[in-house]
């Protein structure tokens, strides 16, 4: 009777576990929230890159970690110092972790740069976020229109 016991339990904190981490995507998912990807790790070309979520919240963008028990985002980006330097395609193995259509911007906040991969769509309404700032600030947008 002990192991049955010992197995309930276990299979109950997995059910509570899953049922966390699906309550606090569907959370996140919600109007207002985008599917971002950001790179972690620049140590190996093309790869580091995790899937979470996005939200935009007056002057921060939020991002938040998509399979992660965490409440507080992982990395919060501010509109006045993030700069986009340059955006391109996946290349390499960035391919296989990324979807096909999707844009890679490299930006720059507090002198750190940060690689952002997101949807076309997704893509012009971040920009339009990054040039909206609010009078009497500078809007750093500042990379060529890509040749497509």
């Amino acid at each position: 009777m002990k192991i049955l016991e010992w197995i309930a339990i276990g299979a109950l904190l997995l059910v509570l576990a899953l049922g966390s981490l699906f309550l606090r995507r569907w959370l996140l998912a919600r109007p207002g929230t985008i599917e971002l990807y950001l790179r972690l790790s620049t140590l190996i070309e093309g790869r580091g890159w995790a899937p979470g979520f996005a939200r935009l919240a007056g002057d921060q963008l939020r991002w938040y970690r998509m399979f992660s028990f965490a409440v507080r985002p992982r990395r919060v980006l501010s509109r006045r110092t993030l700069t986009v330097e340059s955006r391109r395609p996946p290349t390499g193995s960035e391919r296989f972790s990324l979807p096909e259509d999707w844009v890679i911007l490299r930006c720059t906040s507090h002198h750190a740069p940060v690689e952002l991969a997101m949807a076309p769509g997704t893509l012009t309404g971040f920009l339009s976020w990054i040039e909206a700032s609010p009078p009497g600030t500078v809007s750093l947008y500042s990379f060529p229109p890509s040749a497509e």
